[in-house]
């Protein structure tokens, strides 16, 4: 029998190109990329059919001609498999990103959306898979699950130390605070119910470097008297700080913490 007519080549490459363009070019997903693989090869064949050999030409030219239908057929399968195990690599990558998303958007478990980006996968393999070969997308499903258990499996771990981190600020903001009462309570035994005011008092005596201050906190008084020359008493006048603050020139700083 004669080979194929480069007519029915022609028409099957361009076909294909178009689908490479498709695939490769653009990253874009066929829609029905099996059931159009095969309409590709079908037409082939049914082209090639039409120089089919008699029965009158004996069994060994139908011999020939079924081997060179095998060889067309062969001839267009191979490069339609590169296109369907590059279309499985986008669906993967689609899935994958179609998880990921789900599982940070919503309160639903990873497992459900493993489970959604899994289906997701599986339909867009059964559509690009020929039916009439022996196409096959185990190894692209399996590496697919493998990614998602492996990225499910860092966000759990990654939680889990969220949570004790938490727990752990927790427990030591809990122990500050038992301190700080305990510290009160110490407090009101030694020195009673602690009062809520706070007052502190200083008084330089009148052309000296004496300076009294006095203070009281938390139900305790204190008293200090300090030699500290007044720094400021030659651009405050010859009595310094201590003319016109008052009667007595007496200076009060009142404090109050409710």
């Amino acid at each position: 029998p004669p080979p194929p007519p480069p007519s029915v080549i022609e028409k099957a490459s361009k076909k294909i190109e178009e689908a490479r363009r498709k695939i490769v070019d653009e990253g874009s997903a066929i829609s029905d990329f099996g059931s159009k693989a095969d309409e590709i090869c079908t037409a082939a064949i049914e082209e090639y059919a039409k120089s089919a050999p008699l029965e009158s030409e004996g069994s060994s030219a139908s011999s020939a001609y079924a081997r060179k239908l095998a060889e067309l057929e062969s001839s267009l399968d191979a490069p339609l498999q590169v296109l369907y195990l590059r279309q499985l690599a986008l669906l993967r990558e689609s899935a994958l990103a179609s998880y990921k998303s789900a599982s940070k958007a919503s309160d639903a478990s990873d497992y459900e959306a493993m489970l959604a980006a899994d289906a997701a996968f599986l339909r867009g393999a059964e559509s690009a898979s020929r039916k009439s070969s022996d196409w096959t997308y185990d190894a692209e499903r399996s590496a697919l699950q493998s990614v998602m258990s492996d990225f499910a499996s860092t966000s759990k771990k990654l939680a889990e130390t969220q949570v004790q981190s938490s727990q752990q600020q927790s427990t030591a903001m809990q122990f500050l605070q038992h301190q700080q009462q305990m510290i009160q309570q110490l407090q009101m035994q030694l020195y009673g119910q602690s009062s809520p005011w706070n007052m502190a008092m200083a008084y330089r005596i009148p052309d000296t470097n004496f300076n009294l201050q006095g203070s009281y906190q938390q139900g305790k008084a204190n008293l200090q008297l300090s030699c500290v020359p007044d720094e400021y008493a030659p651009m405050l006048g010859p009595n310094g700080f201590t003319n016109g603050v008052g009667p007595g020139n007496l200076g009060l700083s009142l404090n109050l913490s409710i």
